[in-house]
């Protein structure tokens, strides 16, 4: 699909386009999307004050989303496969500041330090090298200076014929929200709509501590799976 053909299919967005150009492509492919539902006052310590954390239903998400990202670029010049191709990390909360749904970085790993190195220094995201190795139905991760990992078997099943409610609150968000030096800015984002599918797990190893917030296996709410989406991304704006 070409960019003008994304662009042009902007029926699902709650809010419209941004009215300048937009400046990155790139795809996120093969995504294990992992969700916990975690205590407000332990999120709070961890998202800035300037931030007002979204809720479903009175209840707060962490998110884990593990997927390969590939063909990254600026906008009118090539992706370079050996900084443009890496596995991506993040874990994610909701962020619901004006009427903009967004999404808040707990942490971001790549597997390869080059890209992190490159994204953290274009994006200002606080991208880290991690141990990062995947297939379709495979996950093995582990990031040794804060001792986080993932070990994770699983198969692809049926696409979700319905969406729920809390299907489209933890997936459907067009921005992600940054703090850089005191200053918080947004980046606008957009993509077709995230087909999802179930998962099954033959094996679930999940041992990440972010503050005083635990993910683990024993205490995962809910899994999506998706074949992936092709995004185009705007330059930050400061709120």
């Amino acid at each position: 699909m070409t960019v003008d053909e994304i662009l042009s299919n902007t029926a699902h967005r709650p809010w419209e386009l941004p009215g300048r150009k937009w400046q990155y492509y790139q795809e996120w492919n093969n995504v294990l999307f992992l969700h916990w539902e975690v205590p407000y006052e332990d999120l709070r310590m961890l998202v800035p004050s300037q931030l007002e954390i979204d809720s479903f239903e009175g209840r707060y998400y962490v998110s884990l989303v593990a997927f390969t990202m590939q063909k990254i670029r600026p906008r009118n010049l090539p992706a370079v496969k050996f900084i443009s191709d890496f596995h991506e990390i993040n874990v994610r909360t909701y962020i619901s500041n004006g009427d903009k749904q967004g999404v808040y970085f707990l942490n971001i790993e790549a597997g390869k330090r080059l890209s992190a190195f490159v994204a953290r220094t274009l994006s200002g995201l606080p991208y880290e090298k991690s141990m990062i190795r995947r297939t379709q139905t495979e996950h093995r991760s582990f990031n040794a200076p804060k001792k986080l990992k993932m070990n994770a078997s699983f198969n692809v099943k049926s696409v979700f014929e319905s969406k729920t409610s809390l299907d489209k609150w933890l997936t459907e968000r067009y921005c992600l929200y940054l703090e850089d030096a005191g200053s918080v800015f947004r980046y606008e984002i957009h993509h077709n709509e995230w087909e999802v599918r179930n998962v099954e797990f033959e094996n679930l190893e999940i041992d990440y501590y972010i503050g005083k917030i635990r993910l683990s296996a024993g205490n995962l709410e809910l899994a999506h799976y998706s074949k992936g989406v092709q995004v185009v991304s705007w330059k930050k704006e400061k709120i």
